[in-house]
């Protein structure tokens, strides 16, 4: 991971930990590109966690958007999450 990348999870982490009580329900979204490997990746990492799941697809298609809410424990549960779905292809999180 490259220092810019550092700086801005540390800054999250702090946000987090600043603006939320743990345990806490959070928001993520994502947008990948249209591919059924691509959404499933993204809804089967929050297997098990009771999380709600919508996705939307965009007007042509080729995107989709990946809402998910579910109870997260504290701020580093959240970067392990979005670190661990930045190894998809053409992933956005938002």
């Amino acid at each position: 991971m490259d220092k810019e990348t550092q700086e801005f999870y540390e800054r999250l982490r702090l946000e987090l930990n600043s603006s939320m009580e743990w345990p806490s329900e959070y928001l993520f979204k994502f947008i990948v590109p249209t591919s059924t490997e691509k959404i499933e990746k993204v809804e089967n990492s929050f297997n098990q966690m009771g999380a709600i799941i919508v996705t939307k697809h965009s007007k042509t298609g080729k995107y989709t958007s990946i809402s998910i809410n579910v109870q997260m424990n504290n701020a580093q549960e959240i970067i392990d999450k979005y670190l661990e779905l930045a190894t998809i292809e053409g992933i956005i999180s938002l």
